[in-house]
């Protein structure tokens, strides 16, 4: 499964956190975030990382270009929703992208460990089905 990883700048470290805690099942995917987040998951835990552009510059569009395409099958997005984004119209096409292409989004840590979870049970493994019908 591709998995996207993307955290504003004050829940940086939560996700780097869930990252380690859920190493063992994450490892076993193929894994993609935007900029700064990418590159402290990949300095930080030693796993490799697909860097798309910072989201502010873009990173969160290039995301939404591969669940459009359908090569994107869960987003982990720890949001901060306490502070203002300057890019929030792109958070919100990247979570309307996600509704429209039914792949499975959390945006906070209690509904990324379900998530996690189910992955690591086979729960998405439909997304497989769905990717064999677009080809």
């Amino acid at each position: 499964m591709n998995i996207a990883l993307i955290a504003h700048d004050k829940k940086k470290d939560d996700l780097i956190r869930f990252v380690l805690a859920y190493k063992s099942i994450i490892e076993k995917h193929s894994l993609f975030a935007t900029g700064t987040t990418g590159k402290r998951i990949g300095e930080e835990t030693g796993l490799s990382v697909h860097r798309f552009r910072s989201g502010p510059l873009g990173g969160d569009q290039e995301i939404g270009s591969y669940i459009a395409n359908n090569k994107m099958d869960l987003i982990l997005f720890f949001r901060d929703p306490l502070t203002a984004q300057p890019h929030e119209p792109d958070v919100t096409a990247l979570i309307r992208l996600c509704d429209v292409y039914s792949v499975p989004l959390a945006t906070n840590m209690g509904t990324a460990e379900v998530l996690v979870r189910g992955l690591d049970r086979g729960d998405i493994a439909w997304r497989s089905v769905v990717k064999e019908k677009e080809e």
